[in-house]
């Protein structure tokens, strides 16, 4: 899939949001809407190699599982996330949260794309509309993000190891 970018200006300092996105444990709080069942894969949620696994509640979707680590973190500035999902995780995935200051606010952008291993994936992905359904999940994300941060509002459940 080609990347998708959807952005949100958050009106917090640009370390504050960076401290929330670093640590993986707080992204269920503003995706699950569309990722669920999430799992830490070890138990530092924060920094660089920690990662998670979650179900994408995507339509027609009959191999939802994927997950993502953080390979760059670069305060305050960027981190990066590799991941798999797919039939057999065979479909590799990068997510990169890009932060930059606009006045005392933050300008927060999201994007991601992923690689589809087989052409019988990327059939799956144009058949079933994943662009358009994925844009909207991430812009609903980033606007709930925003609330969180700004209002301290309309929090989900933060994940633990084992979703415990």
């Amino acid at each position: 899939m080609d990347p998708i970018t959807a952005h949100v200006v958050i009106d917090r300092p640009r370390e504050e949001v960076f401290e929330y996105l670093a640590d993986i444990a707080n992204h269920p709080e503003f995706t699950d809407h569309f990722m669920k069942q999430w799992r830490l894969t070890r138990v530092e949620s924060y920094g660089r190699g920690a990662g998670a696994r979650f179900k994408l509640d995507a339509p027609l979707d009959r191999f939802s599982w994927g997950d993502m680590t953080f390979i760059e973190v670069q305060p305050p500035y960027r981190i990066v996330a590799a991941g798999r999902g797919g039939k057999f995780n065979r479909n590799e995935t990068w997510t990169t949260w890009t932060l930059a200051p606009s006045g005392s606010s933050t300008r927060v952008e999201v994007t991601t794309e992923s690689k589809s291993a087989l052409p019988t994936d990327k059939f799956i992905e144009a058949v079933t509309g994943r662009r358009g359904w994925y844009k909207r999940q991430l812009r609903k994300a980033l606007s709930r993000m925003q609330s969180i941060l700004e209002e301290d509002m309309d929090r989900g459940a933060r994940v633990t190891v084992g979703g415990l």
